[in-house]
């Protein structure tokens, strides 16, 4: 008698999905907002707007971790990359002014592991509550025979809202406005392909590789989830609107792609990299893979994970309003007449 075949066979197992959903679903309620309407496993997630908007703009973001993912698997440690996957998403939106709404993220596995996929999605949903956003939908494809075992890929899609006349642009931002800085809490999820290549290969270092000066394993140091920057900077954004003229997320691109994009025709930033402690693991990858510091700041964050383009006049009220909250701040710079660049003196420029 000939063989039946079943989806399982052909390496998807559907009773792995449903037990998946099971492990996750009490932390994906919690993330709840009033405004989501209906329940966990709908065809789509549903979100009432509020009607405290005249002019509600929405603002959508989407991106993924990349290859820090690396990390992960090679570490057997799935708790943190979900985090990095909403920050990306929620830190870039966050910069026009916007106050996530809702997220949803879409992870494709090569053979589902349930307790994996609750690792990833718990930290998708702790960072959406911590972000104050829900996480309303998502989708797990089990995708046998195009991924490794063991091995995954996860994105997220965040939308938010701003009132259409408090949008941040770059038409705000003013010859003289000052750049006050917030820390990063490491590599973030950007330059990992070259951090790997540094650690990994270069130096043929193992995961578990205790570094004195780092006071954990690099692999501890480099699985460091992304910082979440809305809870910090909402306050700011609602309270200080017209005095802050905006706002840049340090990703993919460093201080020299990304600053740029926040600034208008005919301005430029000028930055003294001395302003701020740099964290150890960026002295340690220079030093290992004998980076040249420009290409450093073209690369990573340096230290600095949200820069806010304030108002000289009240930067320092800025500054003393998160300092009192118990964040750490740093004006690192201001903006002057140019074309667009990004000079940094001091620090390791010496200048």
């Amino acid at each position: 008698m000939e063989e039946k075949l079943t989806y399982r066979d052909a390496g998807v197992d559907i009773d792995a999905g449903n037990e998946s959903v099971r492990l996750i679903k009490d932390c994906v309620k919690a993330t709840y907002r009033p405004e989501v309407l209906g329940d966990l496993g709908g065809f789509g997630g549903l979100f009432a707007l509020s009607a405290k908007y005249q002019e509600p703009v929405l603002v959508s973001g989407t991106d993924g971790v990349g290859t820090k993912l690396r990390l992960a698997f090679l570490l057997d440690r799935h708790d943190t990359i979900g985090q990095d996957a909403v920050a990306m998403c929620v830190n870039d939106i966050l910069v026009q002014g916007a106050e996530p709404l809702f997220f949803l993220d879409y992870l494709a596995v090569g053979k589902l592991d349930p307790k994996q996929v609750a690792d990833v999605v718990k930290g998708v949903a702790q960072a959406c509550k911590e972000s104050g956003c829900a996480l309303i939908g998502g989708e797990t494809a089990e995708m046998a025979g195009f991924y490794p075992v063991g091995e995954y890929d996860i994105a997220g899609f965040a939308v938010g809202v701003v009132e259409k006349s408090k949008v941040i642009t770059s038409a705000r931002v003013k010859e003289g406005d000052v750049l006050l800085a917030l820390p990063s809490s490491g590599v973030h999820s950007n330059g990992y392909s070259l951090v790997r290549k540094i650690v990994f290969e270069k130096q043929g270092m193992k995961g578990d590789a205790y570094i004195e000066s780092l006071g954990k394993t690099i692999g501890e140091e480099l699985l460091t989830p992304t910082r979440l920057y809305p809870k910090v900077c909402l306050p700011i954004i609602q309270r200080f609107d017209e005095a802050l003229h905006g706002m840049v997320h340090i990703t993919g691109g460093g201080f020299y792609e990304n600053i740029p994009r926040a600034l208008p025709d005919g301005l430029a930033a000028e930055i003294d990299g001395g302003a701020w402690e740099m964290p150890e693991i960026f002295r340690l990858l220079q030093e290992w893979g004998n980076v040249d510091w420009h290409e450093m700041y073209r690369t990573f964050n340096m230290g600095i994970g949200m820069v806010l383009i304030a108002a000289k006049e009240q930067a320092g009220a800025i500054r003393k309003f998160l300092e009192d909250a118990g964040e750490v701040c740093y004006e690192i710079g201001k903006v002057t007449k140019g074309s667009h660049d990004v000079t940094i003196k001091g620090g390791v420029f010496h200048g």
